[in-house]
C-alpha cells in the first residue's frame, strides 16, 4: 500500500471547508491572498494552532495556488507529528478533513485507529481503508455495526481484504444477514446466509420487508400532494400504513432510511427501539436544527441520542438545544454544570427557579445565582 502523500487533483481551488474554522488571527496562514511564507509555515505546521485546527489547516494548504505550499502541507499530514494526532479523535473535525488523513494515514495503526473510531470520518474512506488496512484496524470496522449497515461497500471491501481474519468477516456477515442486509455479489454473505437459514434460503432469500426506496418514495409523494393541494395534514390512516411499513423492514434498510430520507421519516425512526437506527436518524447529514432540538427536549430519547447531540459542538452552538439539553433529565449533571457556565445569568435564573430542570441541576444554579448575588449583599 502506497503511503505517499496524496495530492487533491483540485488543489489549486475548490476547497469544501471555510477558512472560519481556524481563529481569526490565524485565518492569514491559509489564505490565498497572504504571502507565501506564512502559508508555508503553517504547512510546516510552525504556527501554534490546536491539533483540530491544524489538521484543517494542512488540508486547506492542499487546495494553495503555490505548488510548493501544497507538497509540504501534504507531506506534514503523511507524516504527522504527535502534538496533532489527538485531533483525528475529534467529532468536530470536518468530514472532508478526516476522510483525507484516513487515505493518508491507514497504515499507521495507532492513527488509522483513531480515524475509524471517530463517527464523523466518511464511510466512503472507511471503506477504502477496509480494502487493506491492517488485521488489527480490520477488527475495529468490523465492529462498528453503523458503518457496516449504513455503507454496504464495508463489508465488500473487508471480504477482500487478506489481512481480515475469517473469523472476523463470518461475524460480520452474520449480523449483517441478521440484520436484512442482502448483498449478493458477496460470496461470504451467501455463505452466512446458508449458516443461519440453511441452504435453501440462497435459492430463495427472506423478504427483507419494504425497502428505504421505497417507503422515502412514499413520504415524498404524499407531502408534494399535500403542498399542491393545499391540503390538510396526511390522514390518519395513510400515516398509520406508513407508520406500519417502516416497522416492518429490516435494521439496515431503517438506517438506510433513517441516513438519506426526509424529516418525517426521521420522526417516525428516531423513537425506534433498536439503538442502531435512532443513531442512524441524529447523524444523519439532513437532520435539521429543529429535530435536535425536539430530540433534546424529549425525556426518552435513546441515552445515546442524547450523548451525541451533547458532545457536539455544532450541535451546542444552538443556544436553544443547550437549554433543552439543560432541562432533560438524562443530562448528566457534569455535561449540565459545563453548559451553565456558558449560559447569560438571567437565563441560569429562570433555571434555578424550573421545575422541569432535574433537582441536583437546579441546585447548582440556584448556588450559582447566591454567589453572584454575595458581593451586593455585603455592599448593604
Amino acid at each position: 500500500m502506497s503511503t505517499q502523500p496524496q495530492i487533491s487533483p483540485a488543489a489549486a481551488g475548490g476547497c469544501p471547508i471555510s477558512a472560519e474554522i481556524l481563529p481569526p488571527n490565524m485565518r492569514k496562514h491559509v489564505d490565498p491572498a497572504a504571502p507565501a511564507p506564512l502559508r508555508m509555515m503553517a504547512a510546516k505546521a510552525l504556527v501554534p494552532l490546536a491539533p483540530a485546527d491544524m489538521l484543517g489547516a494542512l488540508f486547506m494548504l492542499t487546495f494553495d495556488p503555490d505548488a510548493g505550499v501544497r507538497e509540504t502541507a501534504a507531506k506534514t499530514a503523511a507524516a504527522l507529528p504527535d502534538r496533532f494526532s489527538a485531533g483525528l479523535r475529534d467529532e468536530n473535525v470536518a468530514a472532508p478533513v478526516l476522510g483525507w488523513f484516513l487515505t493518508l494515514l491507514r497504515s499507521r495503526d495507532a492513527l488509522a485507529e483513531m480515524l475509524v473510531l471517530n463517527p464523523t470520518t466518511p464511510d466512503e474512506a472507511v471503506a477504502e481503508a477496509a480494502r487493506d488496512c491492517s488485521a488489527k484496524i480490520s477488527e475495529i470496522i468490523g465492529q462498528n455495526q453503523l458503518r457496516v449497515l449504513r455503507h454496504e461497500n464495508i463489508i465488500r471491501n473487508l471480504c477482500t481484504n487478506p489481512n481480515a481474519s475469517p473469523a472476523l468477516l463470518d461475524n460480520v456477515c452474520d449480523f449483517a444477514v441478521r440484520s436484512g442486509l442482502v448483498l449478493a455479489d458477496v460470496p461470504q454473505m451467501q455463505a452466512a446466509r446458508v449458516r443461519l437459514f440453511g441452504p435453501q434460503a440462497v435459492a430463495a432469500p427472506p423478504d427483507p420487508g419494504p425497502t428505504a426506496e421505497e417507503v422515502l418514495k412514499e413520504f415524498q409523494e404524499d407531502v408534494a400532494k399535500e403542498k399542491e393541494e393545499e391540503a390538510a395534514p396526511m390522514p390518519e390512516g395513510k400515516k398509520l400504513n406508513l407508520t406500519q411499513r417502516v416497522m416492518k423492514m429490516s435494521i439496515a434498510e431503517k438506517i438506510k432510511l433513517a441516513t438519506l430520507g426526509n424529516k418525517e421519516a426521521r420522526s417516525l425512526l428516531i423513537r425506534d427501539t433498536n439503538k442502531l437506527v435512532c443513531t442512524a436518524v441524529i447523524r444523519s447529514p439532513r437532520i435539521t436544527d429543529g429535530e435536535v432540538l425536539n430530540c433534546a427536549s424529549n425525556k426518552a430519547v435513546n441515552e445515546e441520542v442524547l450523548r451525541i447531540i451533547y458532545n457536539s459542538r455544532e450541535f451546542t452552538k444552538n443556544y436553544k438545544i443547550k437549554i433543552a439539553l439543560l432541562k432533560n433529565p438524562k443530562l448528566p449533571l457534569s455535561v449540565g454544570m459545563k453548559f451553565l457556565n456558558t449560559l447569560r445569568e438571567n437565563d441560569v435564573k429562570e433555571l434555578s427557579r424550573d421545575k422541569n430542570v432535574p433537582s441536583a441541576l437546579q441546585g447548582v444554579a440556584k448556588k450559582m445565582m447566591e454567589k453572584k448575588n454575595e458581593p451586593k449583599k455585603d455592599e448593604k
